[in-house]
């Protein structure tokens, strides 16, 4: 979620304001395609004595495409905010845009990769492929508190460095994840048993979702200075991501979180 915009402001005209704009919709486009490839599987899953390992199951390629899109929306979301700061184009248009195409792309998007994985996870149980779809929807439960979170977010002047919930892009690029994972690191530390558990699944649903709409202070990764001492989570926050990333590929994106909300809960003091 880029910090770009204050409601206060007018938008502004011209290209100036456009262009962050138009990068903010290039940010849902990514989320629709996305989606599309998240639903568009038509996968084949083939267990081995009901055991997983990276050669009895085949993650389908399109949600591999699906989390990659995702990704491209991360980007673009951080683009965004950057260059609205650096072309002094904040505006309240540009707030409620940013907010809007977050939905989709960090909401939407990764439920739909959630969705998927919930019917891979079936998929392993005798009949699990005529499961039914209450056993499902549950995944589309973080689309609900991601509008909820960034609708408080909106109402929200006081988040400029550090978040009051978890924000919205980690929710998203920690789901985005699990496809790659499964794809490339399938037999790395059991993650392929552990991502496509149903039970596993609706726990992280429940705990991702609570922890968007909660009071809990985040903190952000915007540098008010360049000093170690004032920044010291964040410079860990990033070593611990170039060394995880190193040796783990993309297992190194849950690890990241999971330092990532460790670090906020234990300065959260300084971060209300």
């Amino acid at each position: 979620m880029a910090i770009k915009k204050n409601p206060n402001l007018s938008s502004p005209g011209g290209a100036q304001g456009a262009i962050p704009n138009l990068f903010t919709l290039l940010n849902l486009f990514f989320g629709c395609l996305a989606i599309v490839f998240a639903l568009q599987t038509e996968s084949v899953i083939i267990y081995v004595n009901d055991e997983f390992s990276g050669s009895s199951f085949n993650i389908p390629e399109k949600l591999t495409w699906a989390a990659i899109f995702i990704g491209f929306a991360a980007i673009i979301d951080f683009l965004d905010g950057f260059l609205a700061r650096l072309l002094n184009a904040t505006s309240s248009l540009g707030k409620q845009l940013d907010s809007l195409s977050d939905v989709v792309s960090f909401g939407v998007a990764p439920a739909a990769i959630l969705y998927q994985l919930l019917r891979f996870s079936f998929a392993r149980e005798e009949n699990g492929l005529e499961v039914s779809m209450l056993w499902l929807m549950p995944a589309f439960i973080v689309s609900c508190a991601a509008a909820y979170r960034l609708a408080k977010f909106n109402l929200d002047e006081t988040q400029s460095y550090n978040f009051r919930g978890l924000p919205t892009p980690a929710v998203g690029l920690l789901i985005a994840s699990f496809p790659l994972i499964l794809h490339f690191n399938a037999a790395t530390l059991g993650a392929g048993n552990f991502l496509i558990n149903k039970w596993v699944l609706y726990g992280l649903i429940i705990l991702l979702s609570y922890l968007m709409v909660s009071n809990i202070p985040f903190m952000g990764m915007k540098f008010k200075d360049f000093t170690i001492k004032n920044n010291l989570p964040k410079v860990i926050l990033i070593v611990v991501a170039i060394i995880s990333a190193v040796f783990l590929q993309w297992i190194a994106v849950p690890v990241i979180f999971v330092c990532y909300f460790i670090l906020s809960l234990i300065n959260k003091n300084k971060l209300t």
